[in-house]
């Protein structure tokens, strides 16, 4: 797998279980990859200098605050299901055309923020999805506003598209695609679960986070449509295979890390007894 430090750290930090690790756990991870050291230090330091991760006051690394609102919609992946309620046929509506073209950051992150909340284009400047995302157009648009998305853009509720226009809006998403995805990744979490114990330790952490990571973002990046564009209950066999393969995997990910942690403090004690020893 073509896994790039920035890739490794922010997956790692994302879902640690206290949203923070220290960097000695992130190095061990990163020698399982092949990634060396000093590339994980260095994009470390970047991603500190660009406001991403945050080093508290315990020598630990955390997502900053403002990537703080992407790292609870990942870990929302769990709740899917609850996060959805009974769709009326009504759509959310942003219109960005307010938004400066030459605003490029603006731009980037309105884009990540349509994307993590399944919008997709229905006219230039106009994006929608259907509202059937629990708490309406206001939780949605308060979503939209903390993942990224310019004060300037318009979040509206759309209840009475002509035919024509809710014909395309129905077609907006490539459902047959999202329902081969689910079968495919339900049969690679099965299959990968069933021989996990059988693999080298090395081999099961590699091809858990592999996995787990492919379809974490999978689940992640999901639109969330409703019934009747989308068999719900499909999703769902995924997000249930997805959660017993996380409980396998995050096992053998949380002792690696431990004992990495604990290698690292004895080979600091064990120094500075050594440097002690020559001086003395």
């Amino acid at each position: 797998m073509d896994l790039t430090p920035k890739r490794l750290i922010l997956d790692l930090l994302a879902t640690a279980p206290r949203r923070s690790m220290p960097v000695a756990a992130l190095i061990a991870a990163a020698d399982l990859f092949e990634l060396s050291e000093n590339c994980l230090r260095v994009t470390l330091a970047r991603l500190r200098a660009a406001g991403i991760v945050d080093l508290d006051e315990r020598g630990r690394y955390r997502l900053a605050e403002r990537s703080a609102s992407v790292g609870r919609q990942v870990s929302a992946w769990r709740e899917i299901e609850q996060r959805v309620r009974k769709w009326n046929g009504g759509w959310v509506g942003v219109h960005t055309a307010a938004v400066s073209r030459s605003e490029r950051r603006a731009h980037r992150h309105g884009d990540r923020a349509l994307r993590l909340l399944g919008f997709e284009r229905l006219e230039a400047g106009l994006h929608l999805r259907p509202d059937n995302l629990s708490g309406g157009v206001g939780a949605v648009r308060q979503q939209l506003h903390e993942l990224g998305l310019d004060g300037k853009a318009i979040v509206f509720g759309v209840t009475a598209l002509d035919d024509r226009a809710e014909q395309r809006a129905r077609r907006l998403w490539d459902t047959r695609a999202l329902r081969d995805g689910y079968r495919a990744s339900l049969g690679e979490l099965q299959k990968s679960e069933r021989r996990l114990g059988s693999l080298p330790a090395h081999e099961a952490l590699v091809e858990s986070f592999v996995l787990g990571g492919h379809v974490l973002r999978q689940l992640v990046l999901d639109p969330l449509l409703p019934e009747p564009l989308i068999v719900a209950g499909e999703r769902q066999a995924l997000v249930d295979a997805m959660s017993r393969y996380d409980r396998v995997g995050r096992s053998c990910w949380t002792s690696f890390l431990r004992q990495a942690v604990t290698d690292s403090a004895s080979k600091r004690v064990s120094s500075v007894r050594n440097v002690r020893g020559e001086a003395a």
